[in-house]
């Protein structure tokens, strides 16, 4: 096995996660997070882990708990599957829960569409630089589908807002139709 991998249960070489925190205590990490992103740095980890030892029947958690201090810089013991279990889940949890926060301030009009810009921009600033210190390189064209994905995603957000909120212009107040709504 090549140095600075460990081996999945599907027997893939994953490549060591958090290199560049070597030495980073868990609370600096997650003052850090803290200010950017609403997880911890332990799902985080956590998190990032069960997606690299993602097998075809599911996620081994007994071996990412097992796992985690030679994985983890600033995780110090191993964690049982439950724990495992529970911090995954806590992450997908704000994930969700940050999504719908975002796309309600979207649907009701809080942002504009610059602020909007602004918000997705740092978001992916972010995003970017936690990928760059959890190891993984991303290739030109995976990102460029990953911002394929938003942009369809927002302009889908911006169609649906639109629609709940306008049946006349809100400019000059006649009626839209469906054509009108589709040019907008």
């Amino acid at each position: 096995m090549p140095e600075n991998t460990h081996s999945s249960p599907d027997g893939d070489t994953t490549p060591d996660r958090f290199e560049s925190l070597e030495g980073a205590a868990r609370d600096r990490v997650d003052d850090f997070l803290r200010d950017r992103v609403a997880f911890t740095a332990r799902e985080w980890a956590i998190a990032r882990l069960c997606a690299d030892f993602r097998t075809k029947t599911g996620v081994e958690m007994t071996t990412v708990g097992e796992e985690l201090p030679d994985l983890v810089p600033f995780v110090h013991e191993p964690y049982s599957r439950q724990a495992v279990y529970q911090a995954r889940r806590s992450f997908e949890e704000k994930v969700r829960t940050a999504g719908a926060t975002f796309c309600y301030g979207a649907f009701a009009d809080f942002f504009t569409a610059d602020e909007l810009d602004d918000v997705l921009y740092e978001a992916t600033e972010v995003a970017r630089f936690l990928i760059e210190v959890e190891g993984l390189r991303r290739s030109h064209a995976d990102e460029s589908r990953s911002e394929a994905q938003v942009r369809s995603a927002m302009e889908s957000v911006h169609r649906a807002s639109r629609d709940l909120r306008y049946d006349r212009c809100p400019n000059c107040g006649h009626e839209l139709d469906e054509d009108a709504i589709e040019s907008d």
